[in-house]
């Protein structure tokens, strides 16, 4: 049976040790009352303000990445490439930017309804692999942003699945190089061996 994870789950300080904890945690999405749901497979942390990978780096506020500002526990999407939706959880306290990228999830329900979405037709490794494929198959866009991870639309949950400390992977961010000494930090978590993990480090 799923729990849905309460909002002071998420309005802590230590934005990256919440990420990990959000390995193999499920989240959910239910709109128009067709249900999709995954186990997050992999996280990326990014701290308020000093994290030059992050959209709030120096105090960065804009129209665009206003809702990092938000309460913690709500979701925070950004537009990349101008074509993927992806989702970020707001963490620490309103005015205190902390976020965490989901990166790949699991699928458990609604998979049929995540092919369409992403007009494939085989449900293999590829269908939530990456940020923008986990919101694909999600069915989470822009204007999600701004919802609060406690109501019925978008949430995590967690079972009685269990996950060992050495099941979780550690290693720097993807894809944020232009960060400089900030890319090298080690705030990605990923399920060990899972397929739909965007990068297995060894």
């Amino acid at each position: 049976m799923l729990k849905k994870l309460p909002l002071h789950f998420y309005d802590r300080k230590d934005v990256v040790h919440i990420a990990r904890e959000l390995i193999g945690k499920i989240i959910v999405t239910k709109f128009g009352g067709i249900i999709t749901s995954g186990r997050i497979a992999e996280t990326e942390a990014y701290i308020a303000l000093t994290d030059k990978a992050s959209h709030s780096f120096g105090g960065r506020r804009t129209s665009r990445n206003e809702h990092m500002y938000a309460a913690p526990g709500t979701a925070y999407v950004y537009i990349c490439y101008g074509m993927h939706q992806m989702l970020n959880v707001v963490t620490n306290a309103k005015d205190i930017p902390d976020a965490i990228l989901i990166r790949a999830i699991e699928p458990i329900e609604g998979i049929e309804t995540m092919l369409q979405r992403a007009g494939k037709t085989k449900a293999d490794f590829t269908l939530t692999k990456g940020p923008g494929n986990v919101g694909k198959a999600l069915g989470i866009f822009k204007d999600h942003s701004g919802t609060i991870l406690s109501g019925d639309e978008i949430y995590i949950a967690e079972d009685r699945y269990k996950i060992k400390k050495d099941e979780i992977g550690v290693s720097a961010r993807i894809g944020v190089e232009s960060a400089g000494a900030d890319a090298l930090l080690p705030y990605r978590f990923y399920l060990r061996g899972n397929k739909y993990v965007s990068r297995n480090n060894k």
